[in-house]
């Protein structure tokens, strides 16, 4: 099966190719780092798989996938993200898309899950498929500590982490200088104590720091 990946960040289309091409059934056909290059590619080399990262930064990845099966109605779309919300999920799922795949699943899972969704399993995430919250943790309760630290701009920030977004461009996309960026990814690192912005993008996505400062904004 040919596969193409639309993902800009790096990190974690470096860490997934390696499981793709270990998967005998699979030809990678290559990465593109945003939604045109992503369709350009898909015209070009015909993909039976696409594997599509919904925070792309010149086009919705939701937009893509439904542009990629409008136009070729073989390929079957997987999402890739790092949001866990309902919404997100139901509203890959209304444009046809196979899957929904977050980020912070490990390697093994995230090779299960595509064959799943391949094999028709209806594959989004746990928390989706499992409406009753559990019980909140010790963990949970000293991370939602440690992310209510964070001021607005800080929660801005961290989002554009999760989408792997490197400080111009975060500085481009909020319309402030690189060392301001620096000095709140430095702030954030410190107020949730992690060592890295993988390592504090992880921790946002896994505690969904990013939707709960939402909310919290909203308030």
């Amino acid at each position: 099966m040919r596969v193409l990946v639309v993902d800009d960040h790096a990190l974690f289309t470096d860490a997934i190719l390696p499981v793709l091409e270990a998967m005998e059934e699979f030809d990678v056909l290559g990465v593109a780092r945003g939604g045109r290059e992503g369709l350009t590619l898909a015209r070009r080399e015909r993909p039976e798989l696409a594997l599509v990262d919904l925070g792309l930064p010149d086009m919705s990845g939701i937009v893509l996938g439904r542009r990629i099966l409008e136009e070729m109605p073989g390929t079957q779309v997987i999402a890739l993200t790092g949001r866990k919300d309902s919404e997100a999920v139901s509203e890959a799922m209304a444009a046809g898309f196979s899957g929904y795949l977050t980020k912070d699943i490990s390697m093994a899972t995230f090779a299960e899950r595509v064959r799943s969704a391949l094999n028709g399993e209806v594959v989004v995430p746990e928390p989706v498929r499992s409406p009753p919250p559990p019980a909140r943790t010790p963990e949970a309760e000293n991370a939602e500590l440690l992310a209510r630290q964070l001021t607005n701009r800080e929660l801005q920030v961290l989002s554009l982490l999760i989408e792997g977004c490197d400080n111009a461009e975060i500085a481009d996309r909020l319309g402030v200088s690189a060392n301001t960026v620096r000095t709140h990814v430095q702030s954030i690192l410190t107020k949730l104590g992690v060592r890295s912005r993988l390592q504090a993008a992880a921790f946002a996505v896994r505690h969904r720091v990013v939707e709960a400062g939402t909310r919290r904004r909203l308030m």
